[in-house]
């Protein structure tokens, strides 16, 4: 009988969810349903996004006439990016608890600091498979194994989820960094769904309101326009009813190929989505792809509008004592101790420790007087960003212009010129360590 109840109610509530949602779309204007599929971030903070990036939440599809706040995006996955937020250990870590529950009173945690700091988007569900040790941000999955990082995958989406919406990354067969703007990933169909799948669609299953699509190509397409992933797969097989966000400012190549291929919102920032006025006008991308993205943004933000509790958003909350306490109790768990033979003969284990015997532990390797190695990229904190800052390098430095360049590649070509080399001249400034990317 309670599950009768329990369905009807569900029943009911999603009946009038879909009613908003179609008054909210009634009301829109067409111009202001193409501004909410890209990000509202001005492109002089694009180019200022190596030295400061995240500091307050990224803002798209906000329409204040119409009571929607927008998607208040945050990166991850160490913590919450903007503000002085916990940091906890990285996920590499985190998957070594092999603790689901932990996992999941983290993302509850990242949650609630999240809302308290304005944002309502937690970015930092990195589900991508590890494949080899050299991949420059391996440090932010869980590791490399798909049944693992989809059920640590999923526990973090459901902390997350009860307080602000998750998103989940880098779809799909993203396991590669330096050269993840060019690489064309060749699968078979059967290698893609039985080892770089099943972990997404994990986190799809446990309600995941936004997904990420990946800078990379698959089979010949670049993720953020792949019609077979994005719609075909995601939102057609698994029944995916959020949206698809693309990865910052080179995720997407063609507006008309990325919202034809199952694309929503393009971010931080409307680079290729400033052509769709024009596309639309002249019939290449359909107003039913354009209304199905609208509708996924609203409906999106309304599911979440309501969620939460409130009293628990204090400023007081971020990085406070019982964070931080989770975070040691994940750290202490995270190390996985594979084998503590005697040494020889009849010696005792090395571990645990001595200490009526032991009073000094030699730590060996260039790092040994790191008191953090900084995972750099989207899954630092802000603490983390502001020691990288310190840090900054030539390499660095060579890194920020040529994502400049990236920029100026995106903009569309009526762009003027005296606007650009002011511009330019910004990006010229702009020295990091800490690449602009999700």
């Amino acid at each position: 009988m309670n599950d009768a109840r329990d369905t009807t109610a569900a029943a009911a509530a999603t009946e009038d969810l879909d009613a908003r949602v179609d008054d909210v779309l009634a009301r829109l204007t067409l111009d202001e349903k193409l501004r909410m599929l890209a990000g509202d971030l001005p492109l002089h903070d694009v180019v200022r996004m190596g030295r400061h990036y995240n500091e307050r939440p990224y803002v798209a599809a906000a329409v204040p006439r119409l009571g929607l706040d927008g998607i208040r995006f945050t990166d991850g996955p160490r913590g919450v990016v903007i503000g002085r937020s916990t940091e906890f250990p990285v996920s590499m870590a985190r998957g070594a608890t092999f603790t689901p529950e932990l996992e999941e009173r983290i993302g509850d945690a990242i949650g609630v600091e999240a809302r308290a700091q304005g944002a309502n988007l937690f970015a930092g569900v990195c589900v991508n498979l590890l494949r080899h040790p050299a991949w420059g941000r391996a440090q932010e999955t869980y590791g490399e194994d798909s049944h693992l990082l989809g059920e640590m995958g999923a526990a973090l989406v459901r902390g997350v989820q009860r307080h602000v919406m998750a998103c989940v990354k880098h779809f799909a067969c993203n396991s590669i960094e330096n050269s993840r703007f060019k690489v064309d990933v060749q699968i078979n169909d059967a290698d893609l769904r039985d080892l770089y799948l099943p972990h997404f669609k994990r986190c799809v299953d446990a309600g995941a309101a936004s997904v990420m699509s990946a800078y990379n190509k698959v089979n010949d397409t670049w993720c953020g326009h792949h019609r077979s992933l994005l719609t075909d797969v995601l939102k057609g097989a698994w029944g995916f009813d959020g949206f698809v966000m693309s990865d910052f400012i080179l995720g997407i190549r063609s507006a008309a190929d990325a919202l034809g291929g199952g694309q929503d919102l393009e971010m931080p920032a409307r680079l290729r989505f400033r052509r769709l006025p024009a596309l639309v006008r002249r019939g290449v991308v359909s107003m039913a792809r354009v209304d199905d993205a609208v509708r996924r943004l609203v409906r999106t933000q309304l599911r979440f509008a309501g969620r939460g509790t409130p009293a628990r958003y204090r400023v007081a909350a971020v990085a406070c004592a019982a964070h931080q306490a989770l975070a040691l109790e994940a750290a202490e768990k995270s190390i996985v101790l594979l084998k503590n033979d005697a040494a020889a003969g009849d010696c005792a284990p090395l571990l645990p420790v001595d200490v009526e015997r032991v009073h000094r532990i030699a730590v060996i390797g260039r790092l040994a007087t790191r008191r953090n190695t900084r995972c750099r990229g989207s899954g630092s904190t802000a603490s983390d960003s502001r020691t990288a800052r310190a840090a900054s390098s030539s390499a660095a430095r060579r890194s920020s212009r040529s994502r400049w360049r990236a920029v100026r590649r995106s903009l569309p070509s009526s762009r003027s010129g005296s606007a650009t080399r002011s511009a330019s001249r910004r990006a010229r400034r702009a020295r990091t360590s800490s690449p602009a990317c999700a």
